[in-house]
């Protein structure tokens, strides 16, 4: 099965996928329009866009938080909105804010999460192993979650995932808020699932880490993927100011260099 995107990319038999993916709501707000990307095993796709741009909105479809309008949320084939149950036997989910029991340590939220997934089969060494993986260190994992960090319950967050060992992963603005050494190392244990072969769709801000890792990135605003750039075709060119060239009416494009840059980095 093969999916045209934006007339130019081809794909085959990709793990994500949305089809003419479009929301909708009451009030004539058009969230999404007319989304289509795919993401291949051993890919990242690379979401960006200002707020309000569409990224939240396609990844809150893919997991059936809300329906789409119209069109398709493919997870390994999988229709995520008319079988959600089946859809997210493939996949995990990190966001921003990972929601994980404040009174729960590590090892508990870990195995409270990756049991509810289905996986029985794991024993606290394994945990262990995974957490320590991530950067977790040893005395933190009897520790309760609400004296953790961001960049900790990051990391827990994604030990969860690990385990899981969907071959799809979802990521909501990951390193917002996380300091520049948690930031990379949280970078650096999404390359490495990216070449354990998982499809990994990551919605950020960050226009810079997106351009380090992104095997594809598409850039949203308004609701529409206004662009779409294959790892190729970032070689060599300034993303940032591809970026900026498509955001109009985010933001203002006569700002400086230093004006930009500093925008790039914190939005």
């Amino acid at each position: 099965m093969t999916q045209q995107i934006d007339n130019d990319h081809i794909w085959e038999n990709p793990l994500i996928q949305a089809i003419d993916l479009t929301k909708k709501y009451e009030d004539g707000l058009l969230a999404l329009n007319s989304l289509n990307l795919s993401v291949q095993a051993g890919q990242i796709y690379g979401m960006l866009g200002g707020n309000g741009a569409g990224k939240t909105t396609t990844i809150n479809i893919f997991m059936d938080f809300i329906q789409p309008t119209s069109g398709k949320a493919l997870i390994s084939g999988i229709d995520a909105n008319r079988n959600p149950l089946e859809a997210k036997k493939h996949l995990s989910f990190v966001s921003e804010n990972v929601q994980l029991y404040p009174n729960f340590t590590a090892l508990q939220n870990v195995d409270f999460f990756v049991r509810l997934s289905g996986r029985t089969d794991y024993i606290k060494n394994d945990y262990e192993e995974v957490l320590s993986r991530v950067g977790l260190q040893s005395d933190a994992f009897h520790k309760r979650l609400k004296d953790f960090s961001k960049g900790m319950r990051q990391k827990t967050g994604i030990a969860i995932a690990i385990l899981k060992n969907a071959p799809v992963i979802f990521l909501d603005e990951p390193t917002s808020g996380l300091d520049p050494k948690a930031g990379k190392e949280f970078i650096k244990l999404i390359v490495e699932l990216r070449d354990e072969g998982k499809a990994i769709l990551m919605s950020t801000h960050d226009i810079f880490r997106a351009r380090e890792v992104a095997d594809q990135i598409g850039i949203l605003n308004n609701g529409s993927l206004v662009r779409h750039l294959t790892q190729g075709e970032l070689q060599g060119v300034n993303l940032e100011q591809i970026y900026v060239d498509h955001m109009v009416g985010y933001m203002d494009k006569t700002n400086s260099n230093d004006s930009l840059t500093n925008h790039l980095r914190h939005v």
